[in-house]
């Protein structure tokens, strides 16, 4: 059912085609300026020649606010660099006998949201606002839902646009209305932009592997599972692309880098998402400890490129970027937050410690496994400053080449961040009969019911047996690193589109529903006119508040809301407009 607002944003579109205006018309509109630019260079007192920019603006966006009066009106354009103010005019804009184009185009038929075509001259008004007065304007798109209400009083924001389930489903009207969530996405799209060129500065080849692949491996992970039908054989998204950007080193690469999409078919939470993206590279003849000190430089250039300096404010934590990093062994680390000293523990003991910690842990768990509950468990969340956890058990790191000195060992780190994993990087194992053995294991693990343990890849042991030299590979978490440098404790913050659960369907009330929660039946036309579609959205009505013009409390018989004088929804938009200088959409009940 749609809302009062709907149905006339409805009638207003078919009232602009009756005036042989189409809402939707296909010609380029040529823009030769944005809001930004008009604001921070605009001059009053320097002389404009005839060629200036800001004599002869071409600008376009949405409108965000109205302030209608006679015959002179304000209203707030919107672009993708943010807001400017428009002055029309109506004998400007109808300079003959006829004014419907101000007087019932501008004036009646144009709504919050609606998106135009501006052609004007800047100025600034009495007060000192940078303007631009409209000359001509040209409707682009007809909105055909209201916005969301978003009041401003005092300098501060409220009934805004804040549900996080909301928002992540409708993004695109976030972006709208909370403009400054670009920023975000901005400072994403720029750390992207940062390695890509220190990576191509340094000669490195930007690549794409499968993400479609007949075995799973590179992580240990849980896949998403398909059948391609033509081939007939089963398919995984890829949990890493590891496997495939060593086989390119194998092939002659010095240097190979890929930004992808990963699917790993695990738990959701604050930071997980079961498709992220990851960057992954990889280069020949260095080994982890080279990496260490090339990550520090790197995370170092994506926090100046990103925020203007090496430190980040994150929560109530301020993280140092700058190197170096601290450096621990997975071992220390346990024993320093811990106590245990997990190298002279059999897994009998680790498991009954585990146990008595409420560290869920099952009889599957072989020793790589324990120690990284109890890492996870005991240690990460005090890792606030960016530190490197080194030298991690072989049997956690099947694809990890054994450390040169420390026997067990592999030459492994990660990097945490403010408590949670960035990075992990190893020096490649290269040694196809080892790698064979851990494939192996793995095996034995998944026989076990590791169901995250990695399956046996034969072509990628085929391709180490023609040799592949000595290489350092990392993988770093793009959103997880996104939401370090924008100071964000959610992952579905610095994504555009998160996975989301089924949006619910919402049963609209009856006219029984309404009159069994005590609305006379004379009533319910009204209450559906406001939006009040659902019994929850009556209860959440009946909340006591002062109401209308006149301010009194407007309620009915039994309890539920009259709607009466001073309680009526508006019939035009405009009557709740307010200045454009409030910088927020106003709406009227929705």
């Amino acid at each position: 059912m749609l809302s009062e607002q709907e149905l006339l944003r409805r009638q207003k579109r078919q009232d602009l085609i009756n005036l042989g205006i189409d809402p939707y018309p296909a010609d380029l509109f040529e823009v030769n300026t944005n809001a930004a630019d008009i604001l921070k260079n605009y001059d009053p007192t320097a002389p404009q020649t005839d060629d200036s920019v800001y004599k002869n603006v071409s600008i376009a966006g949405r409108i965000m606010g109205f302030r209608i009066m006679g015959s002179a009106s304000f209203a707030e354009l919107q672009d993708s660099t943010g807001r400017v103010q428009l002055y029309f005019r109506r004998d400007d804009l109808c300079p003959h006998d006829d004014k419907t184009r101000y007087n019932t185009v501008f004036k009646k038929l144009l709504d919050i949201g609606d998106i135009l075509g501006i052609k004007g001259f800047v100025f600034s008004t009495q007060t000192g606002e940078t303007s631009v007065h409209v000359t001509d304007f040209t409707v682009l798109n007809k909105s055909l839902r209201p916005l969301p209400v978003v009041k401003e009083a005092d300098g501060k924001v409220y009934d805004g646009f804040t549900d996080p389930e909301q928002r992540y489903r409708q993004r695109y009207v976030d972006l709208v209305v909370n403009p400054q969530v670009r920023e975000v996405f901005v400072k994403r799209a720029r750390i992207i932009s940062t390695m890509r060129r220190i990576f191509d500065d340094k000669g490195w080849l930007e690549v794409e592997t499968p993400i479609l692949q007949p075995i799973h491996g590179g992580a240990a992970a849980r896949p998403f599972k398909t059948h391609h039908n033509t081939l007939d054989m089963p398919l995984f998204m890829r949990i890493a692309n590891e496997l495939y950007l060593k086989r390119l080193i194998v092939g002659g690469f010095e240097g190979v880098y890929e930004f992808g999409k990963m699917f790993r078919n695990e738990g959701m939470d604050r930071t997980h998402n079961p498709e992220f993206t990851s960057l992954e590279f990889y280069v020949a003849y260095k080994d982890y400890y080279w990496m260490m000190a090339m990550t520090e430089q790197l995370f170092e250039a994506v926090a100046v490129a990103t925020n203007g300096q090496t430190q980040v404010v994150v929560g109530q934590n301020t993280i140092e970027f700058a190197g170096p990093f601290g450096r621990l062994s997975i071992g220390e680390a346990i024993e320093k937050y811990t106590g245990i000293n997990v190298e002279m523990e059999s897994v009998a003991s680790l498991q009954a410690w585990c146990k008595a910690q409420g560290i869920d842990v099952d009889d599957s768990m072989g020793k790589g496994k324990l120690i990284d509950e109890i890492f996870g468990a005991k240690v990460e969340a005090n890792l606030i400053q960016p530190t490197f956890i080194i030298d991690y058990p072989v049997e956690m790191s099947p694809l990890t080449k054994k450390h040169r000195s420390k026997a067990g060992l592999v030459e492994r780190f990660e990097l945490f961040v403010n408590g949670k994993e960035i990075a992990n990087a190893y020096s490649e194992l290269n040694d196809p009969i080892d790698q064979r053995e851990r494939f192996e294991e793995q095996m034995r693990l998944a026989e076990r019911g590791d169901d995250e343990a990695m399956a046996m890849d034969e072509d990628f042991i085929r391709a180490l047996e023609y040799g592949m030299p000595p290489t350092a590979g990392i993988g770093i978490g793009i959103d997880r690193l996104t939401m370090l440098l924008t100071n964000n404790v959610s992952i579905q913050e610095v994504l555009f589109f998160p996975q989301m659960r089924p949006e619910k369907v919402v049963e609209m009330a009856t006219d029984a529903d309404y009159q069994a929660a005590g609305v006379p039946l004379v009533w319910v036309a009204a209450l559906q006119k406001m939006n009040i579609l659902t019994i929850e959205a009556l209860k959440a009505a009946d909340a006591p508040r002062k109401g209308g013009r006149n301010g009194h409390r407007c309620r009915l018989p039994g309890g539920w809301r009259a709607i009466g004088v001073g309680c009526r929804p508006p019939k035009n938009e405009h009557s709740h407009h307010r200045s454009p200088k409030s910088s927020r959409p106003q709406q009227g009940v929705q």
